[in-house]
């Protein structure tokens, strides 16, 4: 095992220096200053765009949930609930109902009601606004019913549409000052119904938000709402003793490590459900054989990865569906970690001196890579890693080359729906983008827990998923990883378990 990895599963690798407060220009200020009512946020990226509909990606959610509102949302305890949907029932196994809220108007005036919700999904469906959401592949259209209640209609029964028009599928937009000013000026200047309205976007530098008074929820906490990509763990520590922001997220357990300690600066962590596996091609090479797959979740030994390299600030999951989330089997007890078991295991499988394969993830990620690499190691899994830049790696994933990342790659799901459909959906069953497995009885469970309109079928389906999961290896379930924060005593939030930073509810100091 080399050095650098033996470091990493020690927890012991040097970690960067921390650049001194100094070593952060004031380019801050515009952004307002403690005591104006204005609450400064940080977080690794800027959004890809501005236009809910053509982006799918959290960092860029992140933001756009302050503009916008979705149909539904989650509650301070991750429950489903009412926003721009005031109700919703199932009408028949292909048609939901759902009533809105009146009174409502979007930031330019313009009255939001079932035309507006009927004009935001069906953009989401149309091929020409080539959106990146798939949760609606179900829906075929909306129809209008009344003025504040449409039924949308799927091909199939969906069971878990609601939390689907949470976020990403249920963002609603204002047909009439889209036609007006077209997709790019949307995108330059949106406008919604969200608790705060957008003020102005300057790309590396800085995006403002105003609050907005008269949102049906009332006013936010904050006068003003400001995000900044600092992707720098040592930048984001710097611009919080120098008062350049209040709320540093998106934190890795590393950059968390290097934060700790400071004066005025206060870490949390919360309990999220973004959840990190590997996923093996079982279509080609050593990993057609089950016993291979099985001596990989064998030898990797999760709960000395979580310590290690995570500083415990994650929780394991067995087998792929994370806790907390509908479908989840606390009975599934994860693999018993021992390299004996997997050096056998691969023996019988014809590699009684082990194999040589490659590991690929996104830099983001390096650090767990290499440690993953390391315990494998120790079994005579001797697995190269590949990092590939975030952009690189994003590209690669969503391909329609399942094998262009490789025999094993180290992926993440948010899981934002808090349903396990979310986990497996898109990587499971035979015919979807990121599947590598071919499984009749996977195919026909998983189309029974996205079909079935009875909970408890759900969750037999749910339950014996996972136990296949378990028995044909897959994948390699690791870990579900905390919602890491680090803020100043000014500002007060938290979190909700899906992650997204919708700000409204946070108190500022003034």
């Amino acid at each position: 095992m080399s050095r650098r990895r033996a470091l990493r599963l020690g927890g012991l690798a040097a970690l960067p220096a921390i650049a001194a407060p100094t070593a952060l220009t004031g380019c801050g200020t515009a952004a307002g200053t403690a005591g104006d009512g204005t609450l400064r946020v940080a977080q690794p990226s800027d959004p890809t765009t501005l236009d809910p509909h053509k982006q799918g990606d959290m960092f860029s959610m992140n933001v756009l949930i302050n503009i916008f509102d979705a149909l539904t949302t989650r509650d301070a305890h991750g429950r489903l609930a009412a926003r721009l949907a005031t109700s919703w029932e199932p009408r028949s196994r292909t048609v939901w109902r759902f009533r809105l809220r009146e009174g409502v108007r979007f930031h330019n005036g313009e009255e939001f009601d079932a035309d507006a919700v009927k004009f935001s999904i069906e953009r989401i469906l149309d091929p020409k606004t080539r959106s990146p959401i798939v949760e609606l592949r179900y829906v075929t259209s909306v129809r209008v019913v009344d003025r504040h209640t449409v039924d949308v209609h799927t091909t199939l029964h969906d069971p878990i549409l609601p939390a689907k028009l949470s976020l990403f599928g249920g963002v609603i937009v204002p047909p009439k000052y889209l036609a007006d000013v077209g997709d790019a000026a949307f995108a330059r200047r949106p406008v919604g119904t969200g608790p705060f309205t957008f003020e102005s976007f300057r790309r590396d530098r800085e995006l403002r938000l105003r609050a907005n008074r008269r949102h049906f929820h009332g006013s936010p906490g904050a006068d003003r709402l400001v995000f900044r990509a600092l992707p720098n763990p040592a930048s984001a520590l710097a611009a919080l003793q120098s008062d350049e922001v209040d709320l540093v997220t998106g934190l890795t357990p590393d950059a968390a490590r290097q934060l700790s300690g400071y004066a005025g600066v206060e870490l949390e962590n919360h309990q999220g459900v973004r959840t990190a596996y590997l996923n093996l091609d079982t279509t080609s090479g050593p990993l057609r054989d089950r016993r291979v797959r099985q001596a990989l979740n064998h030898a990797i030994d999760v709960p000395l990865l979580i310590k290690a390299v995570l500083d415990g600030k994650a929780r394991e999951v067995p087998a792929m569906l994370p806790h907390g989330v509908v479908g989840f089997d606390r009975s599934i007890e994860p693999f018993r970690r021992s390299v004996r078991t997997a050096r056998r295991l691969l023996a019988e499988a014809g590699h009684p001196h082990g194999l040589t394969t490659t590991l690929a993830a996104s830099n983001d990620d390096a650090q767990v890579a290499e440690a993953i690499s390391g315990l494998l190691d120790r079994a005579g899994i001797r697995a190269r890693v590949e990092l590939l830049d975030p952009g690189t790696f994003s590209s690669r994933l969503t391909s329609d080359n399942r094998h262009a990342l490789g025999p094993v790659y180290l992926a993440a799901s948010t899981v934002w729906t808090l349903d396990g459909a979310s986990m497996v959906q898109s990587n499971v069953r035979h015919d979807r983008r990121q599947s590598r497995w071919v499984s009749k009885e996977a195919d026909r469970l998983v189309d029974a827990e996205e079909l079935s309109m009875d909970p408890e079928d759900r969750q037999r389906a749910f339950t014996a998923l996972q136990r296949l999961i378990k028995r044909e290896a897959p994948f390699v379930p690791l870990y579900q990883q905390d919602i890491i924060l680090a803020r100043t005593t000014r500002v007060r939030w938290t979190p909700v378990v899906n992650g997204s930073l919708a700000m409204e509810s946070a108190e500022v100091r003034t």
